[in-house]
């Protein structure tokens, strides 16, 4: 009677499937487009100061999601800040170090704004981190599909999101980069969008061409497998002090001109002066829009379990006798019948894995052969 049978290599097939669910976080989410930031019960901020969370409903509800997490960190070539330098110090290094990883003399390596490390180039020195939760990007963020828009209008008002850029991973699917110790990473690039088309310095070297005709100016990197988008602050600053924005008509991010209603700083001197929650609060209440598309990577293993004729016609199971007798037959020249119920899987020493049950017995007899098909997802 056989009870095991071994499976040969031509009787297992293994695929990989991925599945994509579409993000999307309005503004409404983030508090940028309700226009009153008084009572931001969905914004958690804590004592240590080090970053700021973001919920989908009041954060000390039962059914808040967290969705992701603002901080800022500025590199030893970056900003010298007045408030939280060791902090902010701390976020850059433990993010480099993270997701840039070390160079072959064993420091910390900048991220780099082409994602090309090893031939210099520029660096982003003063950054934004958004770090979203794996329960929105489940097993990284699709390529591609990243879009985060900003209001750049010169006040927070009822006209805040009248003039936007988008910020893009512009061909990732095609360009993305695979030399960071977290996995894939791509470029990311700012771009006109609603009224913005004039807003970004189209005479800047930091800048490409698309093949849709439009321009793209570098703007940070997106790490997938992580769920992290690195911004840089060149993207917040003016012409004038080395940044991408034209000045008239848009916020003044370099801490120098028009200041934000009731802060007294603008983007940049934020960074440099104010705690990182603060700052924070300045990217959030100007994001109009944030979505991506998230990717579950579903690897499946088919078993084909094959029955021959003279297989299975038995079963182990001890009821199957009576006073040594086959209970399904009636004459000693009937053949013998078994009915199948469930489908095994065991290793090589004989211990059960996984186990399969069918909806109804399976007849099996000398005159049938039958081939089963056993899925294991994971």
């Amino acid at each position: 009677m056989t009870i095991f049978k071994p499976l040969a290599a031509d009787d297992r097939v293994s695929t990989k499937t991925l599945l994509h669910e579409a993000i999307p976080i309005t503004g409404t989410i983030v508090s940028g487009t309700y226009g009153d930031f008084t009572h931001e019960r969905n914004i958690q901020n804590f004592t240590h100061g080090m970053f700021q969370s973001v919920y989908d409903y009041p954060y000390l509800s039962s059914s808040a999601n967290h969705i992701f997490d603002i901080t800022f960190g500025t590199s030893p070539l970056g900003l010298t800040t007045t408030s939280q330098t060791a902090k902010k110090d701390n976020v850059y290094n433990q993010m480099a170090q993270v997701l840039s990883g070390y160079d072959k003399d064993g420091n910390i390596q900048s991220f780099d704004e082409d994602g090309n490390i090893t031939a210099g180039g520029t660096k982003i020195d003063n950054a934004t981190f958004l770090s979203f939760s794996r329960l929105l990007s489940k097993d990284e963020i699709k390529k591609g599909s990243f879009e985060l828009e900003l209001g750049v209008s010169s006040s927070i008002s009822d006209n805040t999101f009248k003039t936007r850029v988008k910020i893009v991973d512009y061909n990732a699917q095609n360009s993305y980069k695979v030399n960071s110790p977290a996995g894939e990473y791509g470029i990311l690039y700012a771009t006109g969008s609603a009224g913005g088309d004039n807003i970004l310095d189209r005479d800047s070297e930091h800048k490409i061409t698309g093949s849709d005709g439009n321009f793209y100016w570098n703007a940070g990197l997106i790490y997938y497998q992580a769920g992290v988008a690195v911004l840089t602050s060149s993207f917040f600053m003016n012409t004038i002090n080395g940044g991408y924005l034209v000045e008239g008509g848009v916020l003044d991010f370099d801490g120098s001109g028009t200041a934000l209603p009731g802060t007294g700083v603008s983007f940049t001197g934020s960074l440099i002066s104010q705690e990182i929650s603060a700052s924070a609060n300045f990217l959030r209440h100007r994001m109009y829009n944030l979505q991506f598309n998230n990717t579950i990577e579903l690897n499946s293993t088919v078993y084909f379990c094959r029955t021959k004729h003279n297989e299975f016609n038995y079963s182990s199971n001890p009821t199957y006798l009576s006073g040594s007798q086959l209970r399904v037959k009636n004459e000693s020249t009937d053949i013998p019948i078994s009915y199948i119920t469930s489908i095994g899987l065991y290793s090589a020493d004989n211990q059960l894995l996984a186990v399969g049950k069918f909806s109804e017995p399976i007849r099996k007899d000398s005159n049938i052969e039958l081939t089963f098909r056993a899925r294991l997802d994971y």
